[in-house]
């Protein structure tokens, strides 16, 4: 029996499901949206959520502080108990700093503890991905700095590869110019994307129409999926279903996925992605 506990925060997507059957705890970012502030959205008020978005109502976002991150990790240490965070990608976020933060403090209250916190340089249900693997290498017995040396070594195997519906919601957000958004939006020029070793979102190529943007990913996970190592895959979307499981029968055929786990987008990460949006994650060569 392990002597630690998995903590991570909400904008690893995992479905609320998961979270008992991975024994782990997840920290909420938060969501302010129609004048009010709410912890990430749960699946259930997602497709609401993106209906608004798609109404033009506009959602901003806020990170995990460090009061926070310290409230969430005290009572493992107060137990006894060793602490491994994994947090969203400091690439995207203030998140993995504020839970630096936090146990610089409590490692002065609880000096016989120790907390390992791991910037994932992953987002939405690529960070869910590596806490699934990360809990599943816990369950084989691996000890706290054994897991976390893992961790910190896969997560640059850990590949996400997406796409989004409609450009303007990456304008926002500074990652195209307004004209590529203008142009794109007008001949449906769909972008492809991913994120790379310092946890940041890049452009890669563009595809006409959107079929093509889904097959896009999929081409892409089979160049540089590791032969064996992806029987189970994450596939996420914002409200887009049909094409998450177009994209899930891809994965199934062209990577020989078994298990494949589709979930939504949550409300964090798709206040910047948009309706639409629609990723693929996977174990790679390299991202």
């Amino acid at each position: 029996m392990t002597n630690f506990d998995i903590l991570t925060d909400s904008a690893s997507d995992l479905p609320e499901q998961l979270h008992g059957e991975l024994n782990i705890q997840v920290l909420p970012l938060t969501v302010r949206f129609r004048g009010q502030e709410f912890e990430d959205y749960n699946n259930d008020k997602l497709q609401t959520f993106f209906d608004a978005l798609r109404a033009g109502e506009e959602a901003s976002t806020a990170a995990v502080n460090p009061q926070r991150w310290a409230a969430a990790m005290e009572p493992s240490l107060a137990a006894g108990r060793d602490l491994l965070v994994i947090a969203f990608s400091s690439g995207l976020s203030t998140t993995y700093q504020a839970a630096e933060l936090a146990k610089n403090e409590l490692t002065e209250k609880y000096p016989d503890r120790k907390i390992r916190v791991v910037d994932s340089l992953c987002a939405s249900l690529g960070e869910g991905l590596l806490v699934w693997y990360a809990c599943k290498k816990r369950d084989e017995g691996l000890s706290l700095d054994e897991l976390a040396d893992w961790v910190e070594r896969e997560k640059f195997h850990l590949c996400h590869w997406f796409t989004v519906d409609d450009l303007m919601y990456l304008k926002r957000g500074g990652r195209v110019s307004a004209a590529t958004a203008l142009l794109g939006t007008m001949l449906q020029i769909k972008p492809v994307l991913h994120v790379d070793n310092e946890g940041h979102l890049i452009n890669m190529s563009k595809a006409r129409g959107r079929k093509a943007s889904i097959q896009a990913l999929a081409a892409k996970a089979k160049e540089l999926a590791l032969p064996g190592e992806n029987e189970t895959v994450f596939i996420c979307h914002g409200d887009c279903r049909e094409d998450a499981e177009y994209l899930a029968s891809l994965a199934r055929e062209q990577l020989g996925a078994k298990n494949v786990l589709i979930g939504y987008v949550g409300a964090v990460i798709g206040s910047h992605s948009g309706p639409g949006t629609l990723a693929l994650f996977f174990l790679g060569k390299n991202r």
